[in-house]
């Protein structure tokens, strides 16, 4: 069953590469008494998640954080070395969080893993945006094709807070 709108989010831990070294990141943590945008892709350094999806959220962090917005937060099925190593490439370190969901937990218990074996990536996360306030799902916005970054784009979450 898919996540919708009005659902608390499941309880997770994430792991983070950060500048001082790896971290745990817990849901409650990153979502408690918090307004939070939180992005999902399919694959760290894959094309559309790379040269789309994430520098909109980049390029409108500021944007986005001027409207009341704690934290802006991506999650990718990737391990937490291939997450820090995007992190750094992308110019997003300490701006934005790279959450890795390295075994899908958190992916599959919103309802959002897609089988891309046939693109050679196994297991992965539909790609989506969503606003979470205090652990409740306010906005929610899922791709029809993992291609496309267009209903989950920085641009659409601007609209919608």
């Amino acid at each position: 069953m898919t996540i919708s709108i009005g659902d608390k989010i499941p309880s997770a831990t994430f792991k983070e590469k950060t500048v001082d070294g790896p971290v745990e990141v817990t849901t409650d943590a990153l979502f408690s008494g918090k307004r939070v945008v939180i992005f999902g892709v399919p694959g760290a350094f894959t094309p559309t998640c790379s040269l789309n999806h994430l520098p909109g959220y980049l390029e409108n962090r500021d944007a986005i954080l001027a409207r009341g917005i704690d934290d802006i937060a991506v999650v990718a099925v990737n391990d937490i070395h291939v997450m820090g190593a995007w992190a750094t490439a992308s110019g997003g370190m300490d701006k934005i969080h790279f959450l890795s969901d390295w075994d899908a937990a958190f992916t599959k218990a919103l309802g959002l893993d897609i089988d891309l074996s046939a693109g050679t990536l196994g297991v992965r996360s539909k790609r989506y945006s969503m606003l979470v306030d205090d652990g409740v799902v306010k906005t929610l916005n899922i791709e029809e094709s993992p291609g496309q970054a267009t209903v989950s784009s920085a641009a659409t979450m601007l609209e919608q807070i």
